[in-house]
């Protein structure tokens, strides 16, 4: 895939884009107040991305040829519709190409990229509060689910639930 957008030039991520995403990473990081959380690097960046079992992908967008928004995305598999779907972890934009469309469009591309690979949903989570966000994916068709929540286990959590007894449910 490689759209060429009027001012944007969208593709797939390469090895050298590695910086530019992790930089947005961050920033986008920085944006909703998690930076403390934040423990990635690029090293960890490009073995996700590139390594030999790739966990993820992603879809850069450039503007005279300066990476200026990211798309991670991901796999996921919906058991109702027993069809793969596409996840996408974050889309950034900086704040120097804002109002142009750009998130528009990067959402355009996932979603003919979605098309493509016959997925049965393409779907996201946003922040209860980035209601700017919220207005924009509205404006696009999105729903967003007021009856559903994430739920997470990282950490210490995490390792307690692996060492639980199996057989109880």
């Amino acid at each position: 895939m490689n759209l060429s957008l009027p001012g944007l030039a969208i593709r797939p991520a390469q090895a050298t884009d590695v910086k530019a995403i992790f930089d947005m990473i961050h920033a986008l990081a920085v944006f909703e107040k998690l930076d403390h959380q934040m423990v990635a690097n690029p090293d960890m960046l490009h073995e996700s991305l590139f390594g030999a079992h790739p966990a993820c992908e992603a879809l850069v967008g450039t503007e005279h040829g300066v990476a200026v928004t990211f798309a991670l995305f991901f796999h996921n598999f919906s058991t109702f519709l027993c069809q793969k779907g596409l996840y996408l972890e974050d889309l950034y934009v900086c704040p120097q190409a804002r109002g142009k469309g750009y998130g528009k469009q990067m959402l355009a591309a996932l979603a003919q990229l979605a098309r493509q690979r016959q997925c049965g949903r393409f779907e996201w989570s946003v922040l209860d509060w980035n209601h700017n966000a919220i207005n924009f994916y509205t404006s696009v068709g999105a729903d967003v689910m007021p009856d559903w929540r994430i739920c997470r286990v990282t950490g210490a959590a995490l390792t307690r639930l692996a060492g639980a007894p199996s057989g109880n449910a």
